[in-house]
């Protein structure tokens, strides 16, 4: 089912890209993680993407949920984190990601997505997820609702390896 998921995630992926853009070609699946790469007008883009495996909240309905990580070498972009909620966000609300010992709240949201504030905290997200075993997001939908997705992190460092050496990260 996540792998179904996740392939139809990066026909979605795609169809917001450029129109130049190639048909999304998985790189592997690596436990909780899978990772794609394709090409655009620019050049290769890769990342990789997951669902929680646990979701909690006192909500009736809610759209997909995951997280990517994005690397986009031809703008020198690196190590992007996007948290997609499944509802849109309280406007002005605090999302915080936990990792071990580890919380992150400097994030900002759109939508229903939730970006870090910098690529500094970007990498910082990327070196805790590296060496941890779960990630917990927690969010306020804009209807008030508090959200609580719970990450596996088991293959995320050989996921983020193959599209670190797919798309030529040093």
């Amino acid at each position: 089912m996540k792998k179904m998921f996740l392939t139809a995630l990066a026909a979605g992926l795609l169809a917001s890209t450029a129109a130049t853009a190639s048909v999304p070609q998985m790189i592997g699946e690596y436990d909780d993680w899978v990772a794609y790469y394709y090409r655009d007008s620019a050049g290769p883009v890769c990342y990789m993407a997951s669902t929680p495996k646990k979701d909690e909240g006192k909500y009736t309905k809610r759209g997909d949920i995951y997280a990517v990580i994005t690397h986009r070498p031809a703008e020198k972009s690196y190590d992007v984190l996007n948290i997609n909620a499944g509802y849109t966000y309280k406007r002005d609300s605090k999302v915080t990601i936990k990792i071990g010992a580890k919380t992150f709240d400097r994030l900002f949201t759109s939508g229903d997505k939730a970006w870090s504030i910098s690529e500094k905290t970007d990498k910082e997200i990327v070196e805790a997820m590296k060496k941890g075993s779960r990630m917990v997001v927690h969010g306020t939908s804009s209807r008030g609702t508090h959200t609580k997705d719970t990450y596996s992190l088991a293959g995320f460092t050989s996921a983020y390896r193959a599209i670190s050496n797919k798309c030529k990260k040093k």
